[in-house]
């Protein structure tokens, strides 16, 4: 029960990665709030949701509010909401990639601010959840791939800035099982084809997502602050190995 006593926020905590991480955090003793602007289709046990619109300063404020109003604190902030369609950049007006830009790195930000001075009193965290798209070239998901590395850089500062009250820390993810995995991958034997590339051999589920959290939220993590932990399955095998001709066996 590492996390017994704390009161946790997860942004987009209602499905996938958020439903996961919202889920480990329960089980770790924590009392558990999500949200978003629609609730979840199956309800989470021990988790809470509230409706926000994080895109909206003023709700967000006044949601922060209430939580630390009604709970008399909050220890962690898990910035989980996000995510994007496939738009090559010449297929999309650049008000569309904007709105991606503004959910993925705007509303964490707003998010943070908003929560600040709650986890400031209470020596609490802040945990990003960014992406390996942040760090490499991301067709199809430019302006996700950008706002993401924008939003590990904006941990980094932040860690700086709030310390030592506050330790501020990203979860870099690869690909994860979820409800809309299909949607990436294909079908299920799309699915399996893209996991025997990971190095573990498979792709990460939304409980691995959960248990990095939660770490990084405990007492465990006391001295861990500015860092990024790759979740990814050991990454991309480089593309090179399997179409040089030297090395192989014949």
């Amino acid at each position: 029960m590492e996390l017994a006593g704390k009161v946790v926020v997860v942004t987009g905590g209602t499905r996938g990665v958020g439903a996961g991480i919202a889920s480990a955090c329960a089980g770790a003793g924590a009392r558990v709030i999500v949200c978003a602007r629609r609730p979840p289709e199956v309800p989470l046990d021990g988790v809470e949701f509230v409706p926000v619109d994080l895109r909206d300063a003023g709700a967000v404020r006044d949601f922060f509010g209430g939580v630390a109003g009604r709970y008399g604190r909050l220890d962690v902030l898990v910035n989980n909401a996000g995510g994007t369609p496939y738009r090559l950049l010449g297929e999309g007006e650049a008000e569309r990639h904007a709105r991606v830009v503004e959910l993925n790195l705007l509303a964490p930000m707003t998010a943070s601010l908003a929560a600040y001075g709650y986890l400031r009193d209470a020596h609490g965290c802040v945990v990003m959840i960014g992406s390996v798209s942040g760090g490499r070239p991301s067709p199809g998901t430019a302006a996700y791939g950008a706002a993401k590395a924008g939003l590990e850089n904006l941990a980094r500062s932040m860690a700086v800035e709030w310390a030592p009250e506050v330790r501020v820390n990203t979860v870099v993810l690869g690909m994860v099982r979820t409800e809309l995995s299909h949607l990436h991958y294909g079908d299920e034997a799309g699915i399996a084809a893209v996991g025997r590339t990971v190095p573990l051999g498979r792709l990460a589920e939304p409980s691995d997502v959960g248990d990095a959290v939660v770490f990084l939220a405990s007492e465990r993590a006391a001295y861990v602050s500015g860092a990024s932990l790759l979740v990814h399955g050991g990454g991309e095998r480089p593309a090179f190995l399997d179409a040089s001709t030297a090395n192989k066996e014949t």
